[in-house]
């Protein structure tokens, strides 16, 4: 089994930068995909951007390329999303995920996060 816990979320103002993290336990190994997705009201859940836990492998979506960045660090076994210039439709609740396989499609996720609100204000 494994355990995701989301933090970092809040309110901003448009332009402005948030780090989310994620907290990893439970049997992670390296080769698992982490991803984040993101889910605004009345819309289905999107897919932002993943990363294999080794760095071996990164994808973003079009819309975020040049202003999030998906990192992990292994000693603290967290994964995070740094996103700056954010944009009021960049608003959503934001979900970790974890699979064994490199994917950005959502039902493909074995493992996720209770999410965490972020708000860019325009």
């Amino acid at each position: 089994q494994v355990q995701l816990v989301e933090s970092g979320g809040g309110l901003v103002q448009a332009g402005g930068s948030l780090r989310l993290s994620c907290a990893a336990s439970g049997r992670i190994f390296t080769y698992y995909t982490m991803g984040w997705f993101r889910q605004a009201a009345g819309q289905e859940r999107e897919f932002v951007a993943a990363m294999r836990w080794n760095g071996a492998w990164i994808n973003y979506a079009d819309s975020v390329k040049g202003r999030f960045t998906i990192s992990t660090d292994n000693d603290k076994n967290t994964v995070y999303l740094q996103m700056n210039s954010l944009k009021p439709e960049d608003t959503a609740v934001y979900y970790c995920a974890a699979n064994r396989r490199g994917t950005t499609l959502s039902h493909e996720y074995d493992y996720w996060g209770q999410g965490t609100q972020v708000t860019a204000s325009s």
